[in-house]
């Protein structure tokens, strides 16, 4: 019970500020949800504090390559479709 509080009041403050728009909301839903996240594995003692920010850099990291990649993989797509156009 406690945590929905949390959780609706923070909803209530972005209501409140104006931040109404979807893609805002959405993004801080996501912040809220890792904060949270962080919160019970640093409580469970699963690694250090050390361990999982270092760990969690990573995890980031790797995120950021796979939207790259897959911003690449769409580009290429599109360039092939381009090329195919032109030589029909």
């Amino acid at each position: 019970m406690k945590n929905s509080k949390f959780i609706i009041n923070k909803l209530a403050k972005l209501f409140e500020q104006g931040m109404i728009s979807t893609k805002d909301l959405s993004s801080e839903l996501l912040n809220i949800l890792k904060s949270k996240r962080d919160e019970i594995v640093f409580k469970m003692k699963l690694t250090s504090k050390d361990e999982f920010d270092v760990l969690s850099k990573r995890v980031e990291n790797l995120e950021d390559k796979i939207k790259k990649l897959e911003k690449k993989k769409l580009l290429n797509g599109q360039k092939d479709l381009n090329t195919q156009t032109i030589h029909t």
